[in-house]
């Protein structure tokens, strides 16, 4: 791959609002061309047979399943002992005003 163009370079400043020196321009140039350039040889590389690669340490989900649980109260039983109630939730003093 040619060395990146000056008018990209500058497009991809504007696009992430950076506002670059012309000396800036000429250094992004070429370290973006070696980029694309490492990049491209990155492409040629032969994968085939090669599994995808997700999770390298061997830890697995330890997370359990998302089962209900019942503890034997009904909602009505424990609301009964709030001191303030509405439509079926707890009533508390506004904090936020």
């Amino acid at each position: 791959m040619n060395k990146l163009a000056r008018e990209d370079v500058l497009k991809l400043a504007h696009l992430a609002r950076l506002d670059l020196t012309d000396e800036e321009v000429e250094e992004f140039s070429r370290e973006l061309s070696d980029i694309l350039h490492y990049v491209e040889q990155l492409q040629t590389v032969d994968i085939s047979g090669l599994k995808p690669t997700n999770q390298v340490t061997g830890l697995v989900n330890v997370m359990r399943d998302d089962v209900p649980l019942d503890y034997g109260y009904q909602a009505k039983e424990l609301l009964k002992n709030v001191l303030s109630v509405q439509d079926g939730q707890i009533k508390v003093k506004r904090i936020i005003e």
